[in-house]
């Protein structure tokens, strides 16, 4: 059990049937009146964030959130394949699992896959991932104005915006987390 006065970010509870997590928290002690822990709490399964405020002496059960790398193998359809590189277990993610990052990820990349009580809920793809750039337009010698960029498509499929000076066949680094070009590999 955690009480809403221990709370930090990053702390997983159970609250309602579900599981949340603390995004940021404010202890205030007004003036005139008891304390109390102003927080914005997401739901780790649907992603929505919401604002509450709690007593300092309410109680929670804690939740344990599991982060296992695995290995990300292949799609078949709307499954996503993925292998736990301890005990070589396949097991099989629904596409509508998968965020909007996941579009960088390759075959074989090592990926974390996030559960709660053995239900997966999330897949965090490497925070920055090398792809090589599939389809450009070549960059307009005088396109020289400062950070002109152009849309590139990387081998995943995944399009993003890069400078003029990236051609096709380039390794590019790409943050997964904005998807927004990093730097040439």
């Amino acid at each position: 059990m955690i009480s809403a006065g221990d709370f930090r970010n990053g702390v997983t509870f159970e609250m309602d049937g579900n599981v949340v997590a603390i995004v940021e928290f404010q202890h205030v002690k007004p003036g005139k009146g008891a304390a109390f822990v102003r927080t914005k709490i997401r739901n780790v399964i649907t992603g929505a964030v919401t604002e509450k405020t709690f007593n300092p002496t309410e109680k929670f059960p804690t939740a344990f959130v599991e982060r296992k790398d695995m290995e990300y193998l292949y799609s078949d359809g709307d499954l996503y394949y993925f292998m736990d590189n301890e005990t070589y277990e396949q097991i099989p993610i629904n596409k509508n699992v998968l965020g909007d990052n996941f579009k960088f990820v390759k075959e074989n990349m090592t990926c974390k896959v996030l559960s709660y009580k053995g239900n997966v809920f999330g897949v965090e793809p490497p925070n920055f991932v090398e792809l090589e750039v599939t389809h450009t337009e070549p960059g307009v010698k005088g396109d020289t104005a400062t950070n002109v960029t152009k849309p590139a498509e990387v081998e995943t499929g995944a399009e993003v915006k890069v400078p003029l000076f990236i051609n096709e066949g380039d390794k590019i680094r790409i943050d997964t987390r904005t998807g927004e070009y990093m730097e040439r590999a």
